[in-house]
């Protein structure tokens, strides 16, 4: 389910970020395919967690800023975060998505379990658990969670020329 956000677009409900997502359908200029990353991700196959990395950073090329040289290195920490929960807490097959446009980056990871997962403050004593949508929401422009016919996809965004 998708709310409307400042500007019309729809932005998705459980989004944790200071910024709203607009939509940006109507840019009605000449419109060049995106480069974009679709990998299928294997149920509980946690080789999928390094090969992702790979292939987005693959996707990613030479996609920074002089100001902003850690964005490749966010994008692919961000990523493996998303991929790994969806091998993780879930007992099902995952999809990601990653597309490259002139406003930056887009990952999302699909995968057919309706339940959404919980943003968690980390606590020193709990290891390396429950980091992950924490990081997801400290570093990404915007991200969120949008249900889909069968799950859900969890999604987040870093803006080419976000400072």
């Amino acid at each position: 389910m998708e709310r409307q956000a400042r500007g019309g677009g729809p932005v998705a409900i459980g989004a944790f970020s200071a910024k709203t997502v607009e939509d940006r359908a109507d840019d009605v200029t000449e419109q060049v395919p995106a480069p974009q990353l679709r990998r299928r991700l294997g149920r509980a196959d946690l080789r999928a967690v390094p090969e992702a990395r790979r292939a987005l950073r693959e996707l990613l090329g030479q996609w920074t800023r002089p100001d902003r040289s850690d964005l490749p290195d966010i994008a692919e920490l961000l990523t493996s975060e998303l991929v790994t929960n969806a091998i993780v807490h879930t007992d099902h097959d995952a999809v990601l998505t990653a597309t490259v446009g002139p406003r930056g980056l887009r990952v999302e990871v699909r995968d057919f379990v309706a339940r959404r997962p919980r943003l968690r403050r980390p606590v020193a004593d709990d290891g390396t658990n429950g980091r992950g949508l924490f990081l997801v929401q400290s570093l990404a422009d915007a991200w969120g969670v949008r249900a889909h016919g069968v799950g859900k996809a969890v999604w987040f965004e870093l803006e080419a020329g976000a400072a």
